[in-house]
């Protein structure tokens, strides 16, 4: 038998409760006019007022503008994904040149192919007539529709060495140590601008956590081996180098910022530095440390929340971590599901038009 429970059969709603929107403080829409629209930042700023993928990128510039305007906001950038061989490295360069990061973290493999486009290299489009054996061949790496050269790889190697044949062998050094020194060696020698002459230029450093998971950690254990069967001592790659490095200029900031564009170790290690330093304050009875959150944070990024991982979690998790200021305290988040090719360069060139940079 069914029973009938009270709320089965409540009284219909009567229209003179509905609400109008204005009443109940709603924000309203409007359509997005491209006629009215002259500049990126002018349609970032009608898309705040449009829905779905739109919104989500308008709001971003404003989290990113109010963020990188902020005088004492240190900003951190985290890369990851093939953002130099799919052509995005000057749009990096650029942040870097206006100001807009002050440290950045990244996977090996996006500086390594930055090494190779920044010392005068070319990457090439991928022909679907060529299948991946025969490209392999011919010595071409596939990277989806873009080809990397196996002598690319070799030349960047050839300017690695060079770099590291200066380096002393009772000198640890970490990749924030490594990538200044091959920013120095590429302003050097080569003309145009890149990632690692931009960061040199600039005092910005660049950390490379998950280093030997790339070409160039790669090339530099295989300097190694080589240097040991000419009975040369190794260099001394310290990582931890890094997270001291990383962890000192993080906790003399007074206020914190993220851009992320993609996610892994790069985002991962970065938003860890808040738990790492309240672990210290907690295990130095407050001698060192200290409770420090990002309060501003804008990622680009299309992995869903649902896969369970780093990449695609929101700000909203971190927050459970310790890692980010709660919206309710001030915390300005703004997250973009999307092509980073698509979105980055877009979101870029409209918060440098609203501060007057091109």
């Amino acid at each position: 038998m069914q029973h009938d429970h009270p709320h089965d059969r409540a009284t219909p709603r009567g229209r003179e409760n509905f609400g109008d929107g204005w009443r109940h403080d709603f924000s309203p829409l409007e359509p997005i006019d491209i006629r009215k629209t002259n500049t990126f930042s002018e349609m970032l700023n009608q898309m705040t007022r449009a829905s779905f993928g739109a919104r989500r990128l308008g709001e971003a510039a404003d989290v990113l503008y109010e963020m990188v305007t902020d005088p004492k906001c240190f900003v951190v950038g985290t890369f990851s994904g093939a953002m130099t061989i799919a052509k995005m490295g000057l749009v990096m360069t650029e942040m870097i040149d206006q100001g807009m990061l002050n440290a950045v973290i990244s996977t090996g493999a996006l500086i390594g192919h930055g090494v190779v486009e920044q010392s005068g290299r070319t990457h090439f489009r991928h022909n679907p007539s060529w299948s991946d054996a025969e490209l392999y061949q011919a010595g071409y790496d596939r990277v989806y529709d873009t080809l990397e050269l196996e002598n690319n790889l070799y030349d960047a190697e050839a300017i690695l060495d060079t770099v590291l044949d200066k380096v002393s062998p009772t000198e640890p050094f970490g990749t924030c140590d490594l990538t200044g020194w091959l920013g120095a060696h590429l302003a050097e020698t080569h003309s145009g601008r890149g990632i690692l002459q931009s960061a040199h230029k600039h005092g910005v450093p660049i950390y490379i956590p998950a280093f030997t998971d790339s070409e160039l950690g790669l090339d530099v254990h295989t300097y190694n081996v080589l240097a040991a069967r000419k009975g040369h001592d190794p260099v001394r790659f310290d990582p931890l180098r890094d997270l001291h490095d990383f962890l000192t200029r993080f906790s003399a900031a007074e206020r914190l910022g993220l851009f992320t564009i993609g996610g892994g170790v790069p985002r991962n290690w970065a938003q860890q530095a808040g738990p790492l330093a309240e672990l210290l304050h907690l295990k130095s009875a407050g001698k060192t440390g200290g409770f420090m959150r990002f309060r501003y944070a804008v990622r680009i990024c299309p992995e869903p929340v649902h896969w369970g991982g780093l990449s695609g979690c929101t700000f909203s998790e971190g927050v459970s971590w310790g890692k980010f200021i709660p919206p309710g305290e001030g915390g300005r988040f703004a997250e973009v599901l999307c092509d980073a090719t698509i979105a980055w360069p877009i979101l870029v060139r409209g918060v440098l038009e609203r501060m007057g940079q091109v």
